[in-house]
């Protein structure tokens, strides 16, 4: 229910917020509520992961991509998330979550999404995101890129941050054990194995 309201606050105040580029940063303002408070009274872990979908969806609709992709029949989906807490966030504090797109394959994108409260780094996800179709298809990342004009080659400002690019390489490597389903198909493998690499 948190989530729906937050949403539904996110169509009225969205549209007020001016416009960002397509590939962020995206800044979104949220306050935290009782309802996303643990029994230790600070916002419960798993929270954080339904309000980076709000964000996310906050950086599509500001930079106009939004209704274009909906009309297509096209839809987001999390591949992977990961994420480091540095601070607790307490009821009814006020934070952002700055969001931006560190690279992409031919098969997902690797998005930064920063936790940020009065000036200071809360807490720190990057997320393995891809696009389908509602045909059950794979929509390629090359295929939103130039729906929104981006070059397939563009350069992200700033690269990919030296974690960020740890965490992919770990999750292009991973191999299920016996019985054990993977996240990831090779080809979802090996595609993530091309991005930037920061360290170079």
């Amino acid at each position: 229910m948190n989530l729906l309201l937050r949403l539904l606050w996110l169509a009225v105040a969205g549209g007020l917020r001016r416009a960002v580029p397509v590939l962020g940063p995206c800044r979104t303002p949220f306050r935290v509520w009782p309802t996303d408070l643990d029994v230790l009274r600070h916002v419960n872990n798993g929270v954080y992961f339904s309000i980076m979908d709000v964000a996310r969806v906050d950086l599509m609709r500001r930079a106009g991509l939004w209704k274009p992709i909906l009309a297509r029949g096209w839809y987001p989906v999390a591949v992977a998330e990961t994420i480091q807490f540095r601070r607790a966030l307490t009821l009814f504090q006020r934070f952002d979550i700055v969001t931006r797109v560190l690279a992409w394959d031919d098969k997902a994108f690797l998005i930064e999404q920063r936790f940020e409260r009065a000036g200071a780094t809360v807490a720190v996800a990057y997320v393995r995101a891809r696009f389908l179709a509602r045909s059950g298809d794979r929509v390629a990342p090359t295929d939103l890129l130039a729906l929104a004009g981006v070059a397939p080659d563009a350069v992200v400002p700033g690269g990919v941050p030296e974690a960020a690019a740890r965490w992919n390489e770990d999750f292009a490597a991973w191999r299920p054990a016996s019985g054990e389903t993977s996240p990831a198909t090779d080809g979802e493998r090996a595609a993530s194995a091309k991005l930037p690499d920061p360290r170079r």
